[in-house]
């Protein structure tokens, strides 16, 4: 029998009892790391979504903190539930809810245009209906895509990933914005605005203020801090 003191989503502090599980020793104790594991887990991964959104703000135009697939396999539900009970957004839980253009795909397409095109007449031809994403990482990219936006207006095309555009400055504190500014500002709200690469509590706040719409983290679920949580054992003579 479990009774549980706090709820998911609830803050916590060093010294508090989460709950109490009661019942036979054998079976609590067969139980234990399993517990253990997915609550120390889950719970490091929603504390770091919640303290990056904390640094984002709330309201309706702040920033929206986003997850990956960088998930362990076979837990990516629990994962992605985990971002959720911080203040996350998820982001597509697998390869059918959203298409994605990333670099590689990019290459072996034999350029962006290219890419972009195969996918609005792969979608065309199949007669599905997806939100497509396209990586970009320089300036020419970017013209490259708005180009295309214009070209054609029919496109799938709803959102831009700018990669890699947040750099750490060299020899000091702070981090390098421009160009992810000045992306966001070609773009001029025509597509939808994500940034990615180089995304911790320390730049995350930076790239905020670029008013880029999402930033997607891949270190909330594969470098996620587990809490550290434990059960311990009181005995009671029947």
């Amino acid at each position: 029998q479990c009774d549980w003191k706090v709820r998911d989503g609830d803050a916590v502090k060093v010294g508090d009892v989460l709950g109490t599980v009661e019942g036979k020793a054998w079976s609590v104790l067969l139980g234990e790391r399993l517990a253990l594991n997915f609550m120390q887990r889950m719970s490091g991964v929603a504390t770091l979504t919640r303290r990056m959104k904390e640094k984002l703000g709330d309201g309706p135009e702040a920033t929206k903190i986003l997850d990956t697939r960088k998930t362990v396999p076979g837990l990516r539900v629990l994962d992605k539930w985990a971002v959720l009970i911080g203040g996350g957004t998820c982001h597509r839980i697998g390869l059918f809810d959203m298409m994605m253009i990333k670099d590689n795909h990019i290459a072996a397409a034999g350029g962006i245009v290219a890419a972009l095109r195969r996918a609005d007449a792969f979608l065309k031809r199949k007669n599905f209906v997806v939100p497509v994403e396209i990586e970009v990482e320089t300036l020419d990219q970017v013209d490259t895509v708005m180009n295309y936006l214009q070209e054609n207006p029919q496109t799938s095309l709803t959102r831009v990933m700018l990669d890699n555009m947040v750099k750490k400055v060299e020899g000091g504190k702070g981090y390098d914005t421009d160009l992810l500014v000045e992306s966001v500002k070609r773009i001029a709200g025509k597509l939808e605005t994500e940034a990615s690469g180089n995304i911790n509590l320390q730049s995350v706040e930076a790239v905020g203020k670029t008013r880029v719409q999402f930033i997607s983290s891949g270190a909330l679920t594969h470098s996620v801090k587990a809490l550290d949580i434990s059960l311990k054992v009181k005995t009671r003579v029947c």
